[in-house]
């Protein structure tokens, strides 16, 4: 987060590279030390790039010990509300079409909270699903509606990823009994609000008994990221319908940038352990699967990718966030100055209150004029 340690950084392998004094010439045996210098701070300078590529290949356990520092500052700036301010946080977006399975889940059992409305409520992983009906209920009423305020669920474990995620609610066309006759358009909205920003990684969760084609989910996210370079997909039920599945997921006909992995979904009253279990042997002896390439199956593999990703997607955004939180600070700073430092009369305070509703005025003239400027 902080700007001056990049900087400085950045003058310390400048500086590496930095001429000599001009008016003293070196010798040939300086020249020749200078030379290995050189060639030192060009070999340090691949040892740097390899070992932030080390970084990005660390195995999770270690890995999140060198994200969690960048998770922590994302995650403070998202509880400061800073997205009001109209500056986007680096997020994990999962898109799910209707037809599509959940993928995730967790191997032990977890610390579980809700944050809603500013209430926090812990609940259990026997329990989760009817602690989110109520708070769901709670925050979009008790009929089959929906609502864009946010439901923050908090799972806390040790050896897992680091990961945070939106969660939308999945599309549907045709309104169910007790929902909205326009509930496709507005989950629609909903979703478009969050994969439209380019701080946002798109994560597409298919289901491989369809046509990728024909999938919503996948035709909104082509909408704003069109060639892909910002989606992931998740292809659930592999096992349900493994013919053709290489195929869809070799030829990408449907632009996924950051390509697919496919899992199979836990089945019955399966512990995580015996799902893991299940879906290697199933990737490794199936007949169709097995030929899918290993770096394209599997919960582990999923996670690892979500967890480098993720690293990728806020080291790119982090020194932008920054400046722009520099520029709001110092234009509210430039905003605090300009107001009276003392009142002592009352010409005085009537002055000023003149100045704050003329600036008020101003700022709602240029609302008013931006309204009619995008209804063109």
């Amino acid at each position: 987060m902080d700007g001056g340690g990049r900087s400085s950084r950045s003058k310390r392998k400048a500086g590496l590279l930095k001429p000599e004094n001009e008016e003293n010439p070196l010798s040939s045996e300086d020249s020749c030390k200078k030379s290995n210098r050189l060639i030192s701070s060009q070999e340090q300078g691949v040892q740097e790039e390899e070992k932030a590529m080390e970084i990005i290949q660390a195995p999770i356990s270690s890995y999140n010990d060198r994200i969690r520092p960048l998770l922590d500052v994302v995650d403070r700036l998202r509880h400061l509300k800073i997205t009001e301010e109209g500056i986007q946080l680096p997020t994990i977006v999962v898109a799910t079409s209707c037809l599509a399975s959940p993928v995730f889940s967790s191997p032990l059992q977890p610390e579980i909270f809700l944050e809603y409305a500013g209430a926090i409520v812990p609940t259990g992983e026997q329990h989760i699903a009817d602690a989110i009906t109520a708070a769901t209920d709670a925050i979009a009423g008790k009929g089959k509606g929906i609502s864009n305020n946010p439901l923050m669920l908090i799972v806390k474990m040790k050896g897992v990823p680091d990961l945070t995620m939106v969660d939308l609610p999945g599309i549907t066309r045709v309104p169910v009994p007790g929902q909205p006759e326009d509930i496709y358009e507005q989950i629609s909205k909903i979703i478009m609000e969050f994969i439209a920003q380019e701080e946002s990684i798109i994560l597409n969760v298919l289901s491989a008994t369809v046509d990728f084609s024909t999938c919503e989910s996948i035709r909104m996210s082509q909408r704003v990221d069109k060639i892909g370079q910002r989606t992931l997909a998740v292809v659930t039920k592999a096992d349900k319908s493994p013919e053709g599945l290489l195929e869809k997921v070799s030829g990408d006909e449907v632009y996924i940038g950051l390509g697919y992995v496919c899992v199979r979904n836990r089945i019955g009253d399966e512990s995580y352990d015996q799902a893991r279990v299940e879906e290697a042997r199933l990737f490794e002896n199936h007949s169709l699967l097995s030929r899918i390439n290993k770096s394209m199956v599997g919960i582990p593999v999923l996670a690892q990718k979500l967890v480098q990703i993720q690293a990728m997607i806020i080291v790119k955004c982090l020194p932008d966030i920054v400046r722009k939180i520099n520029h709001k600070l110092s234009a509210n700073v430039d905003d605090l100055n300009s107001l009276p430092q003392n009142l002592t009369s009352v010409s005085e305070t009537m002055a000023s209150f003149i100045h704050v509703l003329g600036s008020c005025k101003e700022s709602l003239r240029k609302i008013l004029v931006r309204g009619s400027l995008m209804n063109i």
